[in-house]
């Protein structure tokens, strides 16, 4: 899966007061690092950065939080909530994450990392899309969220990366109807298989489900006893999938419905 990586943000002060740090703290299971103990802005930014850069992202995002709490009115603390928002996301901490996001986009909502707190929220809900046998309301989210980020910065590199996985999202969203649709035709229940065959191709007419759903719109026509809707339907998909198997289907149904003379 495609993703932006985040740009590391300079580092304040010496590296060493940062390394010092951690290597008194290196007991107890690295608690030591976000017990309350006054420190200055600099030395708690690098101490975040450093376990970033190590890959231990639930300490990373407790140090940055750190930062906000010790020193919420210094410049740094906005960079460290966005490093936070980041740092829960690496460890999959996705509502976490998406807090974090929306907490930066709240205290600075035209700051000119917006754009990736956006970014950054649609892809926690983008990374936690199930498969279509299940629940779709992350889905949606996911949808939702890189619509916003698309609507509200359309020329960034973010927004740019949104539009492809808009697609994909459409995709399975029409899977799902697919998915519904079939289960439906397996019980013979035909015009609510219908009804889902008729939403992708009347919402998701771009995704790749569109020749099965119009095919299967033929079978289900067929089956409720209206042969001019099937024709019609088998008409559209032989005029946009003619090479298809299901433009072959329909066809073949079509045919062996057709009144003898």
């Amino acid at each position: 899966m495609h993703k932006i990586p985040m740009k590391p943000f300079v580092s304040l002060g010496c590296a060493a007061a940062a390394l010092a740090l951690l290597a008194g703290c290196a007991t107890n299971k690295n608690k030591a690092d976000t017990q309350y103990v006054a420190r200055d802005v600099s030395t708690l930014y690098n101490a975040g950065k450093y376990r970033l850069d190590r890959r231990q992202y639930k300490l990373a995002a407790a140090l940055f939080d750190e930062v906000e709490r010790q020193h919420p009115y210094s410049p740094w603390a906005r960079r460290a909530q966005l490093m936070s928002a980041f740092s829960y996301y690496m460890n999959r901490d996705y509502n976490q994450a998406i807090a974090a996001a929306q907490r930066f986009l709240s205290i600075h909502p035209g700051n000119r990392d917006a754009p990736y707190a956006y970014y950054l929220i649609s892809l926690c809900y983008y990374e936690q899309i199930a498969d279509v046998t299940r629940d779709q309301k992350i889905t949606q989210q996911a949808l939702d969220s890189l619509g916003e980020l698309i609507r509200r910065y359309p020329d960034t590199r973010y927004a740019s990366d949104a539009r492809l996985k808009v697609d994909l999202v459409n995709d399975h969203l029409a899977g799902k109807e697919m998915e519904i649709g079939r289960f439906h035709q397996r019980r013979g229940q035909w015009l609510a298989a219908t009804l889902r065959f008729r939403t992708v191709i009347d919402k998701y007419q771009t995704t790749t489900h569109t020749p099965e759903a119009l095919e299967r719109l033929v079978e289900s026509y067929l089956a409720l006893g209206v042969p001019e809707e099937a024709r019609k339907a088998a008409a559209v998909l032989g005029a946009n999938y003619r090479g298809s198997k299901w433009y072959e289907r329909s066809y073949k149904l079509i045919r062996d419905h057709a009144p003898t003379a």
